[in-house]
């Protein structure tokens, strides 16, 4: 089968990553990233349980964490976190965050794959006020230029820069003249472990789709090293084609 009917077979809470947490250490790494300080009105949208919400208050001393997603269940579990805590400046809303006031926002996590989302908020995001720092993890933004990088976290700052392309966008996300099997893999190692599960057999399937995902990207936009395909990228295709029956080669732009 080809890869999007694979994906599509998945169940949605997958793909859209609203059964992943991410790990309190890959929080901690992000908030670094960001460097989240006191001063700061946190937004985690997508908030999950919350621990990024806890962390923010407790070990960043923000001065305000608010978490905002659209399962009640794990808006619950985190205003009982917060209650255990005795955390007061915290707060979590059941909430579309398409709709959801975020007007006082300096610093938000924002990690959604939809399309509709993602376009949607960029508009919303470029109502805020400027120096608002706008945190995503693998995909950028679309249309604009990250403003810092620590790949998979990139960084987009109030007011936006337009980029220029496609291309422009991705060479200046992977700092690189072109993009080589290695360089694919090391950046979509970086992601499996970002967003890491338990079970290290995912994880490793996960950085071969991705790493296929970005050397073909950068074929097709014509910033892969040389003009023919790896020999293990050949290899990687022919592995999910035997053994998944997962069918990639036909994103090759030939």
């Amino acid at each position: 089968m080809k890869i999007e009917d694979y994906l599509s077979s998945l169940p949605n809470s997958i793909i859209s990553g609203e059964d992943v947490e991410l790990s309190d250490e890959t929080l901690r790494e992000i908030f670094r990233f960001v460097k989240l300080a006191k001063n700061d009105i946190f937004y985690h949208l997508g908030c999950g349980k919350g621990n990024s919400i806890t962390i923010a208050l407790e070990e960043f001393m923000v001065k305000k964490a608010i978490g905002i997603d659209n399962n009640s269940e794990k808006i619950s579990h985190g205003q009982e976190l917060l209650q255990k805590k005795h955390i007061t400046n915290g707060s979590f809303r059941h909430q579309d965050i398409t709709i959801a006031d975020i007007s006082d926002a300096s610093v938000i996590l924002f990690w959604f794959s939809d399309e509709k989302i993602i376009e949607n908020m960029i508009s919303r995001f470029q109502n805020l006020k400027p120096g608002c720092k706008i945190i995503t993890i693998w995909g950028p933004l679309t249309g604009y230029m990250p403003d810092k990088i620590d790949f998979p976290y990139i960084l987009n700052v109030v007011p936006f820069k337009k980029a220029e392309s496609l291309r422009d966008q991705m060479l200046a996300i992977f700092n690189t003249d072109c993009i080589d099997f290695a360089v694919a893999w090391e950046f979509a190692d970086r992601y499996s472990k970002a967003i890491g599960s338990k079970n290290v057999e995912n994880d490793r399937f996960l950085t071969i789709l991705q790493t296929l995902v970005i050397w073909i990207n950068a074929k097709n936009l014509g910033i892969a090293c040389g003009d023919e395909i790896p020999d293990p990228v050949k290899s990687y295709i022919g592995i999910l084609k035997t053994f998944f029956n997962i069918e990639v080669e036909h994103l090759l732009d030939h």
